[in-house]
């Protein structure tokens, strides 16, 4: 059965919408309202939108994402940034190693005794396992930080750091990702060896690959914005280039979260018009309901059951290594206290880019990327239900969100 695309779309945003506010009323975020009507009326339950409809769907993750990246890089004052400069550049690579390290050490150890694997052992089975699931715990979900970020209009010291830290994130985990990939894959199939162009080159080159698409489509986007007057026709164009560069990313194999960061961030420190930021905001609202709730339909009952207790090992590795990773690095760079105290809570969000390396996973480890699929889709799902409300306090208790 397939429902038409309109009609599902029309149901996403009246019912995301309605159980956003229930949440919001119950001191919840929105977006936690948003993915639990996702779930409920994902084909693994009430089957409200069935499964063929929810796949046609899935393009407006790659465009929701394009334009919840640029927000992330447009929001990125880089004479704000300069002064928590030396912070940021010690908090975010202990807090992508905490979390890495943590949750390899966990699966690695306690793997064994949670799948019964005949012919699997440590270095073919376990390790690669830990590894590759330990790499995709570094990333964090820029959606869910940006859509609190906006609903609780936070703005100082925590905020600033908390979305560079956010932009950074997501490059360093493709680059841990493709490094475990690289060191898995051998392992996995029992040839061995270590390749340094797919471990290390081709990462790097993906990531000033897709640097330079975003400089570029910048630079015409500046370009156009001087032949436009009014604010309807500029968020034209800044539509434009974010599906631009969303096309392009997928065609060239680059990352769209980075061309369209980058993309935000050059067009928000030098261009002119101040507005190029902020003109998204008009439809910022309709792009959350839809991404949390198709985030929320991709639920699957069947990676609760089969990945659950893998999953709980990823979420409190996660949760545990982000945590005190990020911690211990605020106070080792001098941070201020409300980065030391709360940074660690804000960033534990994950999903969108999560679920994206996990399919890449599936694909590229087919003896055992069926597992890594349903411990990450259930990881996240937990993670999506806890985190927001955990980040949510956080920006509250740092006295830097405007609104409740």
């Amino acid at each position: 059965m397939v429902m038409e695309p309109i009609l599902a779309l029309a149901v996403m945003i009246v019912a995301g919408f309605l159980g956003g506010e229930l949440s919001h009323r119950l001191r919840f975020p929105r977006i936690t309202g948003y993915l639990i009507v996702g779930v409920l009326f994902s084909p693994s339950l009430l089957n409200v939108i069935p499964k063929a409809t929810v796949d046609n769907l899935d393009v407006l993750t790659f465009i929701a994402l394009g334009i919840i990246a640029y927000s992330i890089g447009a929001s990125l004052d880089l004479k704000f940034i300069r002064q928590f400069e030396k912070n940021i550049l010690w908090i975010t690579p202990f807090q992508s190693l905490g979390a890495l390290l943590l949750v390899t050490l966990l699966v690695a150890l306690l793997a064994p005794f949670i799948l019964a694997e005949e012919n699997g052992t440590f270095l073919n089975f376990y390790f690669p396992l830990a590894f590759v699931l330990g790499a995709m715990a570094s990333a964090t979900a820029p959606a869910t930080v940006l859509a609190l970020v906006h609903e609780l209009k936070a703005r100082g010291p925590l905020t600033t750091t908390l979305l560079a830290l956010v932009a950074l994130d997501d490059g360093l985990a493709i680059i841990f990702f493709s490094i475990a990939l690289a060191v898995a894959q051998p392992l996995a199939s029992g040839a061995g060896g270590f390749s340094f162009w797919d471990s290390l080159a081709l990462p790097a080159v993906e990531i000033l690959g897709a640097v330079l698409l975003g400089v570029v489509l910048a630079y015409g986007l500046i370009f156009l914005s001087r032949l436009v007057r009014s604010r309807a026709l500029l968020l034209v164009a800044v539509l434009g280039a974010i599906l631009l560069a969303v096309g392009l990313s997928e065609l060239w194999g680059v990352s769209l979260i980075i061309a369209n960061m980058t993309i935000g961030f050059v067009a928000a420190n030098w261009a002119k018009r101040p507005e190029m930021f902020v003109v998204i905001d008009d439809i910022e609202d309709v792009i959350f309901v839809l991404f949390f709730v198709l985030a929320g339909l991709h639920f699957n009952l069947d990676a609760m059951t089969t990945g659950g207790l893998l999953a709980l090992l990823i979420v409190v590795g996660r949760f545990t290594g982000k945590y005190y990773g990020t911690r211990l690095s605020a106070r080792f760079s001098g941070a201020p206290e409300v980065v030391r105290k709360y940074l660690g809570l804000a960033l534990l969000p994950k999903a969108g880019v999560t679920i994206g390396l996990a399919l890449l996973a599936e694909q590229a480890l087919p003896s055992f990327g069926a597992i890594i699929f349903n411990a990450v889709l259930a990881s996240v799902i937990i993670n999506e239900l806890i985190a927001p409300p955990l980040a949510r306090y956080a920006l509250i208790k740092s006295g830097e969100a405007t609104a409740k």
